[in-house]
């Protein structure tokens, strides 16, 4: 089942505005595509995430 932007918040606390969230969902779900492993998905959706959220590009 695919993650929603609501999910963010669950798996990153660096995900506080919407457009982050939208981006993690995003992310999480074409990484779990490509690589079908859900560990994997998470952390690279966190890493793109946090690294956008200490550039202070959130959208």
């Amino acid at each position: 089942m695919p993650w929603t932007p609501d999910d963010a918040e669950r798996h990153t606390h660096k995900a506080t505005t919407v457009a982050l969230k939208e981006l993690w969902a995003k992310i999480a779900n074409e990484r779990l595509e490509r690589t079908g492993d859900e560990a994997r998905a998470i952390r690279e959706a966190n890493a793109v995430v946090a690294a956008r959220h200490a550039e202070g590009r959130w959208s």
